[in-house]
C-alpha cells in the first residue's frame, strides 16, 4: 500500500470509504486501485446505483439475461445490486480481515420506500444479508422513528447496521440508543457482541447548504455550522461510548458505533473542497468521500486531527443562530425529509430506467 495521506489519515484513528459504486470501476481495477491508495470501506446509495445504470452499457448483457428469466424490474436491480456489492465485499475482505473486521465493509441501502416501515425494512434487511453472504456487508437503514425500531432489532440479530441520513444531534442521540440497546438484545441471546459492527452516517455539507441559505444567517456565520454540529455529534459519540456499561460491553468485544462523516463534498465554490474532510480528521471515526473530494484530498488535504478542537465556539456557534430565531431542528428535519425523498425518487428512476431497457434492448 502506497503511503499516501489517507494512510496517514488512518493513523490518526479516521477511515476513508468511497462513496460511489459501479460494475465499471470494479472490471477496470479503478475501485481496486482506490483501495490500494487507503480506501477502507464503501458506501452506495439509490442515486449511485441510478447513475451507474443508467449512464452505462456495461448492465446491459446482464439485464437481457435478467429479462429472459422473467424477473420484474425490481427483482433485476436487485440482482444486479447484489452482484456489485459481493464484487466490493471481495476486493475488500482482506481490509476487513487484517483490521480485526472493524473495517472493510461495503454498504446496501434497503428500499427506501420502507424508511417509515421498521417490518419492512428488517425483513428486507435480512433477506439481502441473506443473498449476498459475506460478512463485511452493511445493511443501511434511514435515520427514521421507524429506523430506530429497525436498528435495533438488526443489531441483536448480529446484522452490520449504516444508520444513513442523520442530520440533528437529537436525533443521533437515539441512534445511539438504539444501537446500544440492539448489543444488550444480543448479549441476552448469550451471543458475542464482537460480532456486530455499525456506524452512523451524519451528514454535512447539506447542513450548510440549507442554514446559510436563511436570509436570517449573517455571512460572518455561514459555513460554520455544519462542522459545529459535527463537533458537538463527536463529542455526544465520545460521552455515549465512554460509559461504564458500554466499558463492559467492549471487554466482551462491543465495538463502538463510529460516526461517519457523509456529504462531505463542498457545495460552495467559495469554501476550500477539502473543509469537511479536515475539518473532521478524529479518532474512531469515518470520512465517506466521492471521488472528487476524494482526488482533491489525495492532492493537496492537509491532517491533523481537529475534531475535538474548538468545542466551546462550535456549541457558541449554535447558541448564536438560536438566538437569531434560526432552528436546525427545523432544517435538519427538513434535511431529512428531502433526504428520503431524493433516494426514493432515485430510485424509481432507477426501477424505470431497467423498464425502459426491456423495450430498447436486443435481448433475443
Amino acid at each position: 500500500m502506497l503511503n499516501t495521506r489517507l494512510v496517514k489519515l488512518n493513523k490518526l484513528g479516521q477511515s476513508v470509504w468511497y462513496d460511489n459504486l459501479s460494475r465499471e470501476m470494479i472490471t477496470n481495477g479503478e475501485l481496486k486501485q482506490v483501495i490500494d491508495l487507503g480506501v477502507t470501506g464503501l458506501t452506495s446509495n439509490p442515486s449511485i446505483f441510478e447513475k451507474a445504470i443508467s449512464s452505462s452499457e456495461i448492465y446491459d448483457e446482464s439485464i437481457r439475461n435478467l429479462i429472459s428469466q422473467d424477473l420484474s424490474d425490481l427483482e433485476i436491480y436487485e440482482c444486479l445490486a447484489v452482484q456489485d456489492i459481493k464484487s466490493a465485499a471481495d476486493l475488500l475482505k482482506p481490509t476487513f480481515e487484517t483490521s480485526n473486521k472493524t473495517d472493510g465493509f461495503v454498504s446496501l441501502e434497503v428500499n427506501p420506500h420502507l424508511a417509515n416501515d421498521a417490518i419492512g425494512t428488517v425483513e428486507e434487511a435480512k433477506r439481502l444479508v441473506s443473498q449476498i453472504n459475506r460478512d463485511n456487508l452493511m445493511i443501511k437503514v434511514p435515520g427514521t422513528k421507524e429506523g430506530l425500531i429497525a436498528i435495533t432489532e438488526l443489531i441483536s440479530e448480529g446484522i452490520n447496521v449504516n444508520v444513513t441520513l442523520i442530520f440533528s444531534l437529537n436525533f443521533y442521540n437515539k441512534v445511539i440508543d438504539s444501537y446500544l440497546e440492539g448489543l444488550r438484545k444480543l448479549i441476552s441471546k448469550g451471543k458475542s457482541p464482537s460480532c456486530v459492527s455499525s456506524v452512523a452516517s451524519f451528514f454535512v455539507s447539506r447542513v450548510d447548504s440549507a442554514v446559510d441559505s436563511n436570509q436570517l444567517v449573517p455571512q460572518n456565520l455561514q459555513g460554520k455550522t455544519a462542522i459545529s454540529n459535527a463537533k458537538m455529534a463527536y463529542a455526544l459519540f465520545v460521552e455515549k461510548f465512554g460509559s461504564s456499561e458500554f466499558n463492559q460491553m467492549s471487554k466482551n468485544g462491543a465495538k463502538p458505533q463510529r460516526p461517519l462523516w457523509a456529504s462531505t463534498s463542498t457545495k460552495n465554490p467559495n469554501f476550500s473542497d477539502v473543509l469537511y474532510v479536515e475539518k473532521l480528521i478524529g479518532k474512531n471515526t469515518v470520512n465517506t468521500m466521492p471521488d472528487s473530494t476524494l482526488n482533491s484530498f489525495l492532492d493537496h488535504g492537509e491532517f491533523a486531527e481537529a475534531i475535538t478542537d474548538d468545542l466551546i465556539d462550535a456549541k457558541k456557534h449554535l447558541d448564536q443562530l438560536n438566538h437569531l430565531g434560526v432552528s436546525l431542528d427545523f432544517i435538519t428535519d427538513e434535511l431529512l425529509q428531502d433526504g428520503l425523498k431524493a433516494f426514493q425518487n432515485s430510485f424509481d428512476d432507477l426501477i424505470q430506467n431497467i423498464s425502459s431497457k426491456r423495450s430498447t434492448l436486443n435481448f433475443v
